[in-house]
């Protein structure tokens, strides 16, 4: 498991854009029975353990509290707590893509989360490099339910099977570690391979305008406005 420093934050706010100039990434983190607390961490290091860790792979959270030094010398020896979190979710400034906040979600080791986990599709299907067909990705993640320290980095697929137009991978076809319970429907189709000609036929049918309400959600995300208030400090400049 990775682990990853922090230290307890105190700016908040407009506050943080002075922090991220500083080369620091502020955060939260919150769980089903924890108060939010604002973070702050190394952005390079951050960056550098959400390339290998993602979005479903436990990291061990190590907060450091702001004392003083004097406290500091004195609670050295002790060995850190060591916090189990997933990263919930990360929020990038528009135009560069950087990272400006990463929410933590604190799990129990005893209690089951739900979350997605990506698909990585390895091999050749001979359906397209011997009958000239499109290989045709379905779905890139599925939803599954298991406990934090039995949740799969990735799902590996192997496309090699793929060897005519009738043949198709589906969701109950995937290999799937033990503890691991899928959420998604077992008979949904995950990948294939069409004909060249299909895939054309299909590019030239019209386009079908279809609008969509989306209803908000009425509770705000930790540190939501501190985004908010970034972005908007990024358009007026």
């Amino acid at each position: 498991m990775l682990n990853l420093s922090a230290k307890i934050r105190t700016e908040t706010g407009r506050k943080v854009k002075s922090l991220r100039k500083k080369g620091v990434l502020p955060a939260v983190i919150y769980g089903s029975k924890t108060k939010v607390i604002s973070l702050e961490l190394d952005s390079k290091v951050f960056e550098k353990i959400y390339k290998e860790a993602g979005e479903s792979s436990l990291i061990n959270l190590e907060i450091e509290s702001q004392e003083k030094p004097e406290l500091k010398e004195k609670t050295a020896k002790k060995e850190k707590q060591r916090t189990p979190v997933l990263i919930r979710e990360i929020q990038k400034e528009p135009l560069s893509g950087k990272i400006i906040h990463v929410d933590f979600y604190k799990v129990s080791l005893t209690e089951e989360v739900t979350l997605s986990i990506p698909l990585v599709f390895e091999g050749e299907a001979p359906a397209v490099k011997e009958l000239g067909g499109t290989f045709v990705k379905n779905i890139s993640e599925i939803q599954i339910k298991a406990l934090p320290e039995s949740i799969p980095h990735e799902i590996r697929v192997d496309i090699n099977n793929l060897r005519t137009f009738e043949d198709s991978i589906l969701i109950k076809d995937l290999s799937i570690p033990e503890g691991v319970k899928v959420l998604t429907q077992a008979e949904e189709i995950v990948a294939l391979v069409t004909p060249l000609e299909k895939v054309e036929e299909e590019l030239e049918k019209p386009l079908e305008e279809k609008v969509e309400e989306v209803e908000k959600a009425g509770e705000k995300k930790p540190a939501e406005e501190e985004v908010q208030d970034t972005q908007s400090e990024q358009q007026k400049a």
